[in-house]
């Protein structure tokens, strides 16, 4: 394709929901792989991402924090649920335990992903290449308030998203895939708010 054609850079769908696959490129050797699911619902102005936060250190925080998050920025809301396992040793045989802890209600003025962030972000185009075994389109831009680059990845001529890079990989970035990404209506009690922890 010629990449001197104007090409106009795609929104992402109404709704939509995946696994994702988070890790660090390039990866050292006290950083983790971590996965988890997400759904967004820009029509309703809502999403839900749910795993192990990464990053996050065992090995200065003393456990791993699983949590879950729903964002509400029509209520300026946050809900986040979080279940932190931890182990007596990390160098030898040991077993997880689990505690549960106190939810938490945080401000949230928008989505951690907008639905048009490769239009408003001006998005170039920069051909395309392979990611989870399909010919994906390559979109890069500039973060707002001068956070650095990002490049986007989407399945080739949709707005399915296939990879999410933040950062720069020569020097550090952040990646998630997206490897089962679908339009499937998502059931509404997704989106409901019920406290982990019981009082």
């Amino acid at each position: 394709m010629d990449l001197n054609k104007e090409m106009t850079p795609p929104i992402l769908p109404l709704q939509w929901n995946s696994s994702y696959i988070s890790y660090w490129s390039p990866m050292q050797p006290e950083e983790h792989i971590t996965s988890g699911y997400c759904w967004f619902d820009y029509g309703k102005n809502v999403c839900r991402i749910d795993g192990l936060f990464n990053p996050w250190s065992e090995e200065k925080t003393g456990h791993r924090l699983w949590m879950s998050e729903i964002m509400y920025p029509g209520t300026n809301e946050s809900f986040k649920s979080k279940v932190a396992y931890s182990r007596e040793h990390m160098d030898k045989q040991s077993e997880f335990s689990e505690e549960v802890l106190n939810d938490e209600i945080d401000p949230c003025h928008e989505l951690i992903l907008m639905q048009d962030v490769l239009q408003k972000c001006d998005a170039q185009y920069q051909g395309t290449c392979e990611v989870l075994g399909f010919t994906a389109d390559i979109w890069h831009f500039q973060r707002p308030n001068s956070k650095g680059p990002a490049t986007y990845y989407l399945k080739a001529g949709t707005n399915e998203l296939l990879r999410m890079v933040t950062g720069d990989p020569n020097v550090l970035a952040s990646v998630r895939d997206f490897p089962n990404f679908n339009t499937r209506e998502i059931d509404p009690d997704i989106f409901k708010h019920n406290p982990l922890k019981q009082e």
